[in-house]
């Protein structure tokens, strides 16, 4: 499958969110993959405001960037916080360089495996509800077309998630994304019980979560809540 096809395929995938059985996490980690798929980044997170206007971390395409997003607002600085506040995006910054911009966020993002950090703003118009951090490795840049499509991604995701709310309440956003969060730290707790009892990653256990919800159109949420409980036996959380 050639790269425009790919992309014109994430594209539409993103902008289902008409759905009744639309599911904010798995929207959103989507995003996140999506991300890692068609840019140079070898991780991605995502950060989202509660109906309090604080940012939460919402999705993360590995264990290292979830930790150290949750390190970013433990310590408020970096560049998804930088990014939310200024509504601009932060781009291409090298991260062993700039120790002055973000004191305590930088030799974490070190001492993690990243080399560069960018940020794009999940906005439309001048409402901005969040943020979608790329990591990479190496110190090595996004290019332009990168970063215009990352733009483009989080700019679509932003249009569904508002088209949520507006589609039947005002407060249904902020509803949702509270729901999200309680779910979020749901699926975690799950993963980390399943990778215990499996002997397996939680990159894996979360891939074993997902495909069952989607193989038996379950919510990861509710995956997740079964498996907290017991509900679901582990054998049965095989990838296929």
């Amino acid at each position: 499958m050639n790269d425009a096809r790919r992309m014109a395929q994430v594209f539409v995938e993103l902008a289902d969110t008409v759905l009744d059985t639309f599911d904010v996490i798995e929207f959103l980690d989507n995003l996140t993959e999506r991300c890692v798929e068609l840019l140079d980044a070898d991780a991605a997170g995502l950060m989202l405001t509660d109906q309090r206007g604080r940012l939460n971390l919402m999705a993360a395409t590995v264990q290292r960037a979830r930790a150290l997003g949750l390190f970013e607002l433990q310590v408020q600085e970096g560049p998804c916080l930088e990014c939310f506040h200024t509504g601009r995006a932060i781009t291409n910054v090298h991260l062993d360089e700039s120790h002055e911009r973000w004191p305590k966020f930088n030799p974490a993002a070190v001492e993690s495996g990243f080399g560069a950090a960018h940020a794009l703003p999940m906005r439309l118009r001048g409402q901005v509800i969040g943020a979608l951090n790329l990591l990479t490795q190496d110190q090595r840049p996004l290019s332009l077309t990168d970063l215009a499509i990352g733009q483009a991604m989080a700019d679509l995701a932003t249009i569904g998630l508002l088209h949520q709310r507006n589609a039947y309440d005002q407060t249904i956003l902020s509803e949702q994304l509270h729901t999200a969060l309680n779910s979020r730290v749901l699926v975690e707790q799950a993963k980390g019980a399943l990778a215990d009892h499996s002997h397996i990653s939680v990159n894996e256990a979360f891939n074993r979560m997902r495909g069952y919800a989607r193989r038996n159109h379950l919510t990861l949420a509710d995956v997740a809540s079964r498996v907290v409980a017991g509900a679901i036996p582990p054998d049965l959380l095989v990838t296929v």
